[in-house]
Protein backbone atom coordinates (compact mmCIF):
# COMPACT_ATOMS: atom_id res chain seq x y z
CA UNK A 1 0.00 0.00 0.00
CA UNK A 2 2.70 2.50 0.69
CA UNK A 3 4.62 1.54 -2.43
CA UNK A 4 1.31 2.72 -4.29
CA UNK A 5 1.42 5.49 -2.14
CA UNK A 6 4.85 6.71 -3.01
CA UNK A 7 4.20 5.32 -6.87
CA UNK A 8 1.42 8.19 -7.50
CA UNK A 9 3.47 10.69 -5.73
CA UNK A 10 6.39 10.06 -8.03
CA UNK A 11 4.13 9.84 -11.03
CA UNK A 12 1.76 13.22 -9.93
CA UNK A 13 5.08 15.42 -9.44
CA UNK A 14 6.73 13.67 -13.08
CA UNK A 15 3.02 15.39 -14.71
CA UNK A 16 3.44 18.43 -13.33
CA UNK A 17 7.55 18.58 -14.15
CA UNK A 18 6.57 17.98 -17.64
CA UNK A 19 4.00 20.52 -18.16
CA UNK A 20 5.92 23.27 -16.29
CA UNK A 21 7.43 24.44 -19.22
CA UNK A 22 4.89 25.81 -21.01
CA UNK A 23 2.79 26.74 -17.72
CA UNK A 24 6.17 29.13 -16.70
CA UNK A 25 5.95 30.16 -20.51
CA UNK A 26 2.69 31.33 -19.72
CA UNK A 27 2.71 32.71 -16.14
CA UNK A 28 6.22 33.55 -15.25
CA UNK A 29 6.77 37.14 -15.08
CA UNK A 30 9.78 36.41 -17.46
CA UNK A 31 7.81 35.70 -20.12
CA UNK A 32 5.78 38.90 -19.96
CA UNK A 33 8.99 40.81 -20.85
CA UNK A 34 10.38 41.70 -24.52
CA UNK A 35 12.38 39.11 -26.06
CA UNK A 36 11.06 36.46 -23.32
CA UNK A 37 9.09 34.15 -25.54
CA UNK A 38 12.40 34.05 -28.17
CA UNK A 39 14.32 33.25 -25.24
CA UNK A 40 12.30 30.49 -24.40
CA UNK A 41 12.23 28.98 -27.89
CA UNK A 42 15.66 29.20 -28.36
CA UNK A 43 15.03 31.73 -31.57
CA UNK A 44 17.47 34.39 -31.96
CA UNK A 45 16.47 38.36 -31.44
CA UNK A 46 17.63 39.66 -34.88
CA UNK A 47 17.60 43.86 -35.64
CA UNK A 48 16.90 44.45 -31.90
CA UNK A 49 13.18 42.78 -32.40
CA UNK A 50 10.75 42.29 -29.40
CA UNK A 51 8.24 39.02 -29.47
CA UNK A 52 4.93 40.16 -28.11
CA UNK A 53 3.58 36.87 -28.26
CA UNK A 54 1.25 38.36 -25.27
CA UNK A 55 0.14 41.25 -25.01
CA UNK A 56 1.56 43.86 -22.27
CA UNK A 57 -0.21 42.72 -19.85
CA UNK A 58 0.62 39.08 -20.31
CA UNK A 59 -2.88 37.33 -21.05
CA UNK A 60 -3.43 37.00 -25.61
CA UNK A 61 -6.14 39.05 -27.12
CA UNK A 62 -9.70 38.27 -26.25
CA UNK A 63 -10.49 37.32 -29.84
CA UNK A 64 -7.36 34.97 -30.17
CA UNK A 65 -8.17 31.24 -30.69
CA UNK A 66 -5.67 28.68 -31.36
CA UNK A 67 -3.79 28.44 -34.87
CA UNK A 68 -4.14 24.51 -34.74
CA UNK A 69 -8.16 24.50 -34.42
CA UNK A 70 -10.61 24.41 -37.44
CA UNK A 71 -12.13 27.38 -37.01
CA UNK A 72 -8.92 29.09 -36.85
CA UNK A 73 -8.10 28.19 -40.27
CA UNK A 74 -11.36 28.81 -41.38
CA UNK A 75 -10.95 32.51 -40.82
CA UNK A 76 -7.36 32.35 -42.11
CA UNK A 77 -8.78 30.68 -45.46
CA UNK A 78 -11.60 33.25 -45.54
CA UNK A 79 -9.23 36.26 -45.11
CA UNK A 80 -6.69 35.52 -47.74
CA UNK A 81 -9.60 34.84 -50.01
CA UNK A 82 -10.91 38.23 -49.24
CA UNK A 83 -7.41 39.55 -49.99
CA UNK A 84 -7.17 37.65 -53.07
CA UNK A 85 -10.45 39.28 -54.61
CA UNK A 86 -9.19 42.31 -53.82
CA UNK A 87 -5.73 41.69 -55.49
CA UNK A 88 -7.82 40.68 -58.49
CA UNK A 89 -9.34 43.88 -58.45
CA UNK A 90 -6.33 45.68 -58.61
CA UNK A 91 -5.32 43.43 -61.64
CA UNK A 92 -8.79 43.58 -63.51
CA UNK A 93 -8.21 47.74 -63.77
CA UNK A 94 -4.62 47.76 -64.51
CA UNK A 95 -5.49 45.26 -67.42
CA UNK A 96 -8.50 47.13 -68.67
CA UNK A 97 -6.51 50.16 -69.68
CA UNK A 98 -4.77 48.74 -72.48
CA UNK A 99 -7.72 47.47 -74.86
CA UNK A 100 -9.77 50.32 -74.42
CA UNK A 101 -7.10 53.18 -75.16
CA UNK A 102 -7.26 53.43 -78.62
CA UNK A 103 -10.96 54.07 -78.29
CA UNK A 104 -10.76 56.82 -75.37
CA UNK A 105 -8.07 58.42 -77.91
CA UNK A 106 -10.53 58.66 -80.84
CA UNK A 107 -13.66 59.25 -78.72
CA UNK A 108 -12.07 62.09 -76.56
CA UNK A 109 -9.99 63.05 -79.54
CA UNK A 110 -6.58 63.21 -77.82
CA UNK A 111 -3.37 62.39 -78.85
CA UNK A 112 -0.53 60.50 -76.71
CA UNK A 113 0.18 63.45 -74.27
CA UNK A 114 -3.07 64.16 -73.35
CA UNK A 115 -4.27 60.66 -72.67
CA UNK A 116 -1.04 59.67 -70.68
CA UNK A 117 -3.16 62.42 -68.25
CA UNK A 118 -4.95 59.30 -67.10
CA UNK A 119 -1.83 57.73 -66.03
CA UNK A 120 -0.47 60.77 -64.22
CA UNK A 121 -3.45 61.19 -62.13
CA UNK A 122 -3.26 57.70 -61.23
CA UNK A 123 0.39 58.62 -59.90
CA UNK A 124 -1.27 60.98 -57.96
CA UNK A 125 -2.88 58.71 -56.43
CA UNK A 126 -0.73 56.14 -56.02
CA UNK A 127 1.56 58.60 -54.63
CA UNK A 128 -0.27 60.20 -52.23
CA UNK A 129 -2.09 57.33 -50.85
CA UNK A 130 1.52 55.78 -50.02
CA UNK A 131 2.57 58.77 -48.33
CA UNK A 132 -0.87 58.64 -46.21
CA UNK A 133 -0.51 54.87 -45.65
CA UNK A 134 1.52 54.72 -42.48
CA UNK A 135 -0.38 57.26 -40.68
CA UNK A 136 -4.19 56.51 -41.58
CA UNK A 137 -2.90 52.85 -40.74
CA UNK A 138 -1.49 53.90 -37.56
CA UNK A 139 -5.03 56.22 -36.58
CA UNK A 140 -7.93 53.96 -37.57
CA UNK A 141 -6.39 50.36 -38.37
CA UNK A 142 -6.01 47.76 -41.11
CA UNK A 143 -9.61 47.22 -41.46
CA UNK A 144 -11.03 50.65 -42.03
CA UNK A 145 -8.37 51.85 -44.35
CA UNK A 146 -9.06 48.81 -46.30
CA UNK A 147 -12.62 49.98 -46.88
CA UNK A 148 -11.62 53.16 -47.22
CA UNK A 149 -9.35 52.34 -50.30
CA UNK A 150 -12.62 49.75 -51.78
CA UNK A 151 -14.82 53.46 -51.70
CA UNK A 152 -12.44 55.53 -53.38
CA UNK A 153 -12.12 52.40 -55.99
CA UNK A 154 -16.37 52.68 -56.18
CA UNK A 155 -16.22 56.46 -56.92
CA UNK A 156 -13.39 56.10 -59.55
CA UNK A 157 -15.81 53.65 -61.64
CA UNK A 158 -19.07 55.37 -61.03
CA UNK A 159 -16.76 58.72 -62.21
CA UNK A 160 -16.05 57.02 -65.43
CA UNK A 161 -18.71 54.88 -66.12
CA UNK A 162 -21.07 57.27 -68.30
CA UNK A 163 -18.20 58.49 -70.39
CA UNK A 164 -17.53 62.23 -68.58
CA UNK A 165 -15.71 65.23 -70.28
CA UNK A 166 -12.15 64.45 -70.34
CA UNK A 167 -11.25 66.16 -67.11
CA UNK A 168 -13.61 64.09 -65.06
CA UNK A 169 -12.63 61.08 -66.65
CA UNK A 170 -9.02 61.80 -65.80
CA UNK A 171 -10.21 62.74 -62.18
CA UNK A 172 -12.20 59.25 -61.86
CA UNK A 173 -8.05 57.89 -62.30
CA UNK A 174 -7.07 59.79 -59.65
CA UNK A 175 -9.78 57.92 -56.77
CA UNK A 176 -8.88 54.98 -58.49
CA UNK A 177 -5.21 54.79 -57.66
CA UNK A 178 -5.52 56.09 -54.49
CA UNK A 179 -8.08 53.46 -53.38
CA UNK A 180 -5.96 50.48 -55.43
CA UNK A 181 -2.90 51.86 -53.65
CA UNK A 182 -4.03 51.49 -49.91
CA UNK A 183 -5.75 48.13 -50.79
CA UNK A 184 -2.76 46.79 -52.28
CA UNK A 185 -0.44 48.58 -49.44
CA UNK A 186 -2.97 46.63 -46.61
CA UNK A 187 -3.47 43.37 -48.31
CA UNK A 188 0.70 42.74 -48.96
CA UNK A 189 1.38 44.06 -45.68
CA UNK A 190 -1.43 41.62 -43.91
CA UNK A 191 0.05 38.89 -45.69
CA UNK A 192 4.08 39.24 -45.36
CA UNK A 193 2.72 39.25 -41.85
CA UNK A 194 1.07 35.76 -41.77
CA UNK A 195 3.71 33.29 -40.05
CA UNK A 196 2.25 30.08 -41.94
CA UNK A 197 3.01 29.37 -45.67
CA UNK A 198 4.26 33.47 -46.10
CA UNK A 199 5.85 32.63 -49.67
CA UNK A 200 3.78 30.50 -50.85
CA UNK A 201 0.49 32.72 -50.21
CA UNK A 202 2.00 35.85 -51.77
CA UNK A 203 2.48 33.93 -54.95
CA UNK A 204 -0.80 32.69 -54.65
CA UNK A 205 -2.19 36.41 -53.99
CA UNK A 206 -0.33 37.72 -56.63
CA UNK A 207 -1.21 35.13 -58.92
CA UNK A 208 -4.79 36.24 -58.64
CA UNK A 209 -3.64 39.44 -59.65
CA UNK A 210 -2.50 38.07 -63.00
CA UNK A 211 -5.90 36.39 -63.25
CA UNK A 212 -7.52 39.44 -62.63
CA UNK A 213 -5.05 41.49 -65.03
CA UNK A 214 -5.63 38.16 -67.74
CA UNK A 215 -9.66 38.59 -67.73
CA UNK A 216 -9.85 42.36 -68.35
CA UNK A 217 -8.70 42.92 -71.65
CA UNK A 218 -10.77 40.20 -72.59
CA UNK A 219 -14.09 42.10 -72.09
CA UNK A 220 -12.50 45.51 -72.33
CA UNK A 221 -11.54 44.42 -75.80
CA UNK A 222 -15.31 43.61 -76.69
CA UNK A 223 -16.69 46.60 -74.93
CA UNK A 224 -14.04 48.93 -77.06
CA UNK A 225 -15.56 47.83 -80.36
CA UNK A 226 -19.01 48.91 -79.13
CA UNK A 227 -21.26 52.43 -78.90
CA UNK A 228 -21.19 52.10 -75.13
CA UNK A 229 -17.67 51.15 -74.11
CA UNK A 230 -17.49 52.91 -71.23
CA UNK A 231 -20.12 50.47 -69.90
CA UNK A 232 -17.13 48.23 -69.41
CA UNK A 233 -16.41 49.96 -66.29
CA UNK A 234 -20.07 49.18 -64.87
CA UNK A 235 -18.23 45.64 -64.50
CA UNK A 236 -16.00 47.15 -62.93
CA UNK A 237 -17.85 48.75 -60.52
CA UNK A 238 -20.07 45.77 -59.50
CA UNK A 239 -16.49 43.69 -58.70
CA UNK A 240 -15.41 47.05 -56.89
CA UNK A 241 -18.86 46.65 -54.79
CA UNK A 242 -18.37 43.01 -54.24
CA UNK A 243 -14.88 43.65 -52.98
CA UNK A 244 -16.47 46.43 -50.70
CA UNK A 245 -18.83 44.03 -48.97
CA UNK A 246 -16.04 41.29 -48.46
CA UNK A 247 -13.73 43.30 -46.78
CA UNK A 248 -16.53 44.63 -44.63
CA UNK A 249 -18.27 41.08 -43.75
CA UNK A 250 -15.04 39.64 -43.04
CA UNK A 251 -12.40 41.63 -41.62
CA UNK A 252 -15.39 44.22 -39.78
CA UNK A 253 -13.50 47.53 -39.40
CA UNK A 254 -11.08 45.72 -37.05
CA UNK A 255 -7.42 46.70 -37.18
CA UNK A 256 -4.36 44.31 -38.38
CA UNK A 257 -3.38 43.08 -34.56
CA UNK A 258 -7.06 41.64 -33.88
CA UNK A 259 -7.88 40.18 -37.57
CA UNK A 260 -4.34 37.89 -36.70
CA UNK A 261 -5.55 37.02 -33.35
CA UNK A 262 -8.62 35.97 -34.67
CA UNK A 263 -6.57 33.40 -36.53
CA UNK A 264 -4.08 32.59 -33.86
CA UNK A 265 -1.72 34.62 -34.63
CA UNK A 266 -0.06 36.65 -32.16
CA UNK A 267 1.28 40.20 -33.81
CA UNK A 268 5.03 41.72 -33.34
CA UNK A 269 5.09 44.99 -32.41
CA UNK A 270 7.36 47.83 -31.45
CA UNK A 271 6.35 48.71 -27.78
CA UNK A 272 8.71 51.41 -27.50
CA UNK A 273 7.05 53.39 -30.23
CA UNK A 274 3.83 52.27 -30.66
CA UNK A 275 1.24 54.64 -31.70
CA UNK A 276 3.90 57.13 -32.42
CA UNK A 277 2.94 57.72 -36.08
CA UNK A 278 6.16 60.04 -36.18
CA UNK A 279 8.52 57.82 -35.02
CA UNK A 280 7.57 55.46 -37.44
CA UNK A 281 7.68 57.34 -40.23
CA UNK A 282 11.45 58.28 -39.32
CA UNK A 283 12.35 54.48 -38.55
CA UNK A 284 11.04 53.69 -42.02
CA UNK A 285 12.95 56.23 -44.13
CA UNK A 286 15.98 55.51 -42.60
CA UNK A 287 16.00 52.45 -43.84
CA UNK A 288 18.18 52.03 -46.59
CA UNK A 289 16.50 48.36 -48.02
CA UNK A 290 13.04 50.25 -47.72
CA UNK A 291 13.75 52.84 -50.83
CA UNK A 292 16.27 50.28 -52.97
CA UNK A 293 13.17 47.82 -52.89
CA UNK A 294 10.62 50.73 -53.45
CA UNK A 295 12.21 51.71 -56.56
CA UNK A 296 13.01 48.35 -58.02
CA UNK A 297 8.93 47.82 -57.58
CA UNK A 298 8.24 51.36 -58.97
CA UNK A 299 10.24 49.54 -62.28
CA UNK A 300 9.07 46.51 -62.12
CA UNK A 301 4.94 47.58 -62.14
CA UNK A 302 6.00 50.73 -64.72
CA UNK A 303 7.16 48.14 -66.82
CA UNK A 304 4.30 45.57 -66.14
CA UNK A 305 1.38 47.84 -66.87
CA UNK A 306 3.30 49.64 -69.61
CA UNK A 307 4.00 46.72 -71.48
CA UNK A 308 0.50 45.23 -70.88
CA UNK A 309 -1.21 48.63 -71.64
CA UNK A 310 0.52 50.28 -74.84
CA UNK A 311 1.84 46.91 -76.27
CA UNK A 312 -2.06 46.61 -78.22
CA UNK A 313 -1.18 50.24 -79.89
CA UNK A 314 2.25 49.14 -80.74
CA UNK A 315 1.25 45.91 -82.38
CA UNK A 316 -1.52 47.34 -84.08
CA UNK A 317 0.85 50.36 -85.43
CA UNK A 318 3.83 48.38 -86.27
CA UNK A 319 3.04 45.15 -86.12
CA UNK A 320 0.05 44.84 -88.45
CA UNK A 321 -2.60 44.13 -85.81
CA UNK A 322 -6.47 44.50 -86.08
CA UNK A 323 -9.28 45.04 -83.57
CA UNK A 324 -8.58 41.75 -81.93
CA UNK A 325 -4.87 42.93 -80.80
CA UNK A 326 -6.23 43.48 -77.49
CA UNK A 327 -5.88 39.64 -76.72
CA UNK A 328 -1.80 39.96 -76.84
CA UNK A 329 -2.43 42.13 -73.50
CA UNK A 330 -4.01 39.03 -71.78
CA UNK A 331 -2.26 36.79 -73.12
CA UNK A 332 1.06 39.10 -71.33
CA UNK A 333 -1.16 38.98 -68.37
CA UNK A 334 -2.33 35.29 -68.74
CA UNK A 335 1.74 34.56 -68.39
CA UNK A 336 1.99 36.83 -65.22
CA UNK A 337 -0.58 34.43 -63.38
CA UNK A 338 1.31 31.63 -64.67
CA UNK A 339 4.43 32.32 -64.12
CA UNK A 340 3.47 32.90 -60.58
CA UNK A 341 2.32 29.53 -59.83
CA UNK A 342 4.13 27.43 -62.20
CA UNK A 343 7.75 28.69 -61.76
CA UNK A 344 7.82 28.63 -57.48
CA UNK A 345 9.52 25.23 -57.44
CA UNK A 346 12.57 27.09 -59.74
CA UNK A 347 12.79 29.89 -56.92
CA UNK A 348 12.79 27.10 -54.50
CA UNK A 349 15.33 25.49 -56.38
CA UNK A 350 18.42 28.13 -57.31
CA UNK A 351 17.23 30.52 -54.52
CA UNK A 352 14.80 33.37 -55.11
CA UNK A 353 17.44 36.05 -55.34
CA UNK A 354 19.62 34.50 -57.82
CA UNK A 355 15.94 33.66 -60.12
CA UNK A 356 15.45 37.15 -60.17
CA UNK A 357 18.33 37.75 -61.94
CA UNK A 358 17.71 34.69 -64.36
CA UNK A 359 14.21 36.36 -64.87
CA UNK A 360 15.28 39.50 -65.55
CA UNK A 361 17.97 38.53 -67.97
CA UNK A 362 16.38 36.18 -70.34
CA UNK A 363 12.83 38.55 -70.32
CA UNK A 364 15.36 41.28 -71.25
CA UNK A 365 16.28 39.23 -74.14
CA UNK A 366 12.28 38.22 -75.43
CA UNK A 367 12.07 41.61 -75.28
CA UNK A 368 14.63 42.25 -77.84
CA UNK A 369 12.81 39.89 -79.94
CA UNK A 370 9.77 41.83 -79.82
CA UNK A 371 11.80 44.98 -80.85
CA UNK A 372 13.59 44.08 -83.53
CA UNK A 373 11.79 40.61 -85.41
CA UNK A 374 9.05 42.07 -87.19
CA UNK A 375 6.57 39.39 -86.69
CA UNK A 376 3.00 39.47 -85.31
CA UNK A 377 2.59 35.77 -83.79
CA UNK A 378 6.55 36.03 -82.82
CA UNK A 379 5.89 39.34 -80.76
CA UNK A 380 2.49 38.15 -79.11
CA UNK A 381 4.23 34.57 -77.88
CA UNK A 382 7.72 36.68 -76.87
CA UNK A 383 5.19 39.05 -75.00
CA UNK A 384 3.96 35.98 -73.32
CA UNK A 385 6.71 34.90 -72.02
CA UNK A 386 7.98 37.89 -71.11
CA UNK A 387 4.73 37.58 -68.74
CA UNK A 388 5.83 34.45 -67.62
CA UNK A 389 9.18 35.09 -66.15
CA UNK A 390 7.91 38.69 -64.59
CA UNK A 391 5.32 36.98 -63.22
CA UNK A 392 7.30 35.54 -59.82
CA UNK A 393 9.18 39.07 -59.09
CA UNK A 394 6.72 40.26 -57.37
CA UNK A 395 6.08 37.77 -54.71
CA UNK A 396 9.89 37.51 -54.74
CA UNK A 397 10.53 40.73 -53.77
CA UNK A 398 7.58 41.57 -50.95
CA UNK A 399 9.24 37.98 -49.38
CA UNK A 400 12.51 38.98 -49.09
CA UNK A 401 11.28 42.72 -47.68
CA UNK A 402 10.03 40.21 -44.91
CA UNK A 403 13.40 38.48 -44.40
CA UNK A 404 15.10 41.81 -44.87
CA UNK A 405 13.22 44.43 -42.68
CA UNK A 406 12.37 44.79 -39.19
CA UNK A 407 9.06 43.02 -38.04
CA UNK A 408 7.87 45.19 -35.78
CA UNK A 409 8.24 48.00 -39.57
CA UNK A 410 7.28 45.19 -41.48
CA UNK A 411 3.51 46.59 -42.38
CA UNK A 412 4.07 50.06 -42.98
CA UNK A 413 7.22 49.36 -45.14
CA UNK A 414 5.70 47.41 -47.48
CA UNK A 415 2.78 49.74 -47.49
CA UNK A 416 5.08 52.05 -48.47
CA UNK A 417 6.98 49.96 -51.38
CA UNK A 418 3.94 48.80 -52.70
CA UNK A 419 2.09 52.27 -52.67
CA UNK A 420 5.05 53.90 -54.01
CA UNK A 421 6.03 51.47 -56.35
CA UNK A 422 2.11 51.26 -57.44
CA UNK A 423 2.82 54.62 -59.15
CA UNK A 424 5.19 53.20 -61.77
CA UNK A 425 2.08 51.70 -63.04
CA UNK A 426 1.24 55.07 -63.80
CA UNK A 427 4.69 57.33 -64.33
CA UNK A 428 6.32 54.84 -66.67
CA UNK A 429 2.82 54.16 -69.01
CA UNK A 430 2.65 58.39 -69.29
CA UNK A 431 6.71 58.64 -69.76
CA UNK A 432 5.89 56.38 -73.08
CA UNK A 433 3.16 58.63 -74.21
CA UNK A 434 4.98 61.47 -73.78
CA UNK A 435 7.95 59.77 -75.75
CA UNK A 436 5.29 58.49 -78.16
CA UNK A 437 4.05 62.00 -79.38
CA UNK A 438 7.56 62.95 -80.16
CA UNK A 439 9.20 59.73 -81.33
CA UNK A 440 6.55 57.30 -81.96
CA UNK A 441 5.10 54.35 -80.17
CA UNK A 442 8.51 52.56 -81.81
CA UNK A 443 9.91 54.24 -78.71
CA UNK A 444 8.26 51.61 -76.33
CA UNK A 445 10.68 48.94 -77.14
CA UNK A 446 14.09 50.99 -75.96
CA UNK A 447 12.53 52.35 -73.27
CA UNK A 448 11.13 48.64 -71.51
CA UNK A 449 14.52 46.88 -72.71
CA UNK A 450 16.41 49.85 -70.57
CA UNK A 451 14.02 50.23 -67.44
CA UNK A 452 14.09 46.69 -66.86
CA UNK A 453 18.10 46.41 -67.12
CA UNK A 454 17.68 48.76 -64.62
CA UNK A 455 15.63 46.63 -62.63
CA UNK A 456 18.66 44.13 -62.64
CA UNK A 457 21.07 46.28 -61.83
CA UNK A 458 18.73 48.03 -58.50
CA UNK A 459 18.41 44.17 -57.88
CA UNK A 460 22.04 43.95 -56.92
CA UNK A 461 21.65 46.54 -54.37
CA UNK A 462 19.31 45.29 -52.74
CA UNK A 463 21.09 44.02 -49.38
CA UNK A 464 20.64 40.04 -49.12
CA UNK A 465 20.39 40.19 -45.32
CA UNK A 466 19.01 42.44 -42.57
CA UNK A 467 20.96 45.36 -40.87
CA UNK A 468 20.55 46.57 -37.16
CA UNK A 469 17.77 49.41 -36.96
CA UNK A 470 19.34 51.77 -34.10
Amino acid sequence: MVQEIELGKVLTRASRSSDRPDALAATSPAATQPGAGAKATGAPLEMGVTNDSDTPSGEPPSTAVSASTPVSRRKAQLQFATLCWTLFLAGWNDGTTGPLLPRIQSVYNVGFALVSLIFVFSCLGFITAAAANVWLMSRLGFGKVMIIGSVFQIIGYVLEAPAPPFPVFVLGYFANGFGIALQDAGANGYVASMKENTSTKMSILHAVYGLGAFSAPLIATQFAQMHHWSFHYLVSLGISVSNTILLIAVFRFKDQDTSLAEIGQAPVHDQENEGNGSNRYKQIFRLRAVHLLAFFILIYIGVQVTLGGWIVRYVRDLRGGGASSGYISSGFFGGLTVGRIGLMWVNHKIGERRAVYLYGIIAVGLELVVWLVPSLIGSGIAVSFVGVLLGPIYPIVMNHAAHVLPPWLLTGCIGWIAGFGQAGSAFLPFLTGALASKAGIKSLQPLLVTMMGLMVGLWALVPGKPRRVD
